[in-house]
């Protein structure tokens, strides 16, 4: 049976995450898996250190995707934006926060950092109002053809990889931002050194699964001209569903 979390941007939530975590070094099995990225998606932020075994498990974590990913199947984990029994505010309508992967149910994904400094962001970031006004307007399209259609988004994160330790790995981030589409929310990045003084570009982004394909994305825009002057591959490292709308 899948385990279930609720509003883990909550103190509430967080510590049945502590609890839970406590005599456990992953969320489910012995080994990092997507049921511990599906968890990690959906923290806001960084636990405080009050929490001692969230905060553990996170820099865990954060440390493993930073050096090398994580691809364990994992046995199911579900995180919900609020206890059934607990009495909450409305959310804000734009608080919406990571090949791998897993389908999960779920109301809030995270608060996301509102300082517009790119260091400060967090990798898995709030909706903002240009996601927003996409869903909005593929609700408008799905009540006028009458039809019930499902629809949704995911968090991904890439590996965007130099030519070599030559590469100004900074006009290569601003060539991979640079590419824009309807759908398609760049997020934030961090260079991971690789080896011999290279280092790649590690970014999240978030997507409309209606509107972009990942591996278009990456096959007919980053991997081409001029982009490919600085770009020599792509790779996926994490790919959740974050969220369904019906």
């Amino acid at each position: 049976m899948a385990v279930t979390f609720y509003d883990l941007s909550s103190a509430s939530g967080l510590k049945k995450l502590d609890e839970y975590l406590l005599s456990r070094s992953y969320i489910t099995g012995y080994q990092a898996s997507k049921d511990d990225l599906t968890v990690y998606a959906a923290l806001p932020t960084a636990p405080s250190t009050e929490y001692v075994n969230v905060s553990r498990w996170f820099k865990h974590i954060d440390a493993l995707l930073r050096i090398s990913g994580v691809s364990g199947e994992g046995s199911g984990v579900t995180v919900k934006g609020s206890l059934v029994a607990e009495p909450v505010a409305t959310p804000p309508a734009a608080d919406t926060k990571a090949s791998i992967f897993l389908m999960i149910d779920i109301s809030i994904v995270a608060a996301a950092a509102e300082d517009d400094d790119d260091d400060d962001v967090d990798l898995f970031g709030e909706e903002t109002e240009e996601e927003k006004k996409a869903a909005e307007e593929r609700a408008a399209a799905v009540k006028a053809s009458g039809k019930k259609k499902e629809s949704g988004k995911s968090s991904v994160l890439l590996d965007v990889k130099p030519w070599d330790d030559e590469t100004d790995m900074k006009k290569l981030e601003e060539a991979v931002r640079s590419v824009s589409m309807e759908g398609l929310l760049w997020g934030a990045s961090k260079l991971v050194p690789v080896g011999y003084g290279i280092k790649k570009l590690q970014i999240m982004l978030t997507i409309v699964d209606d509107l972009v394909s990942v591996d278009t994305l990456i096959e007919e825009h980053l991997t081409v001209e001029p982009i490919n002057e600085y770009v020599q591959s792509c790779d996926i490292v994490a790919f959740n569903k974050i969220c369904k709308y019906f």
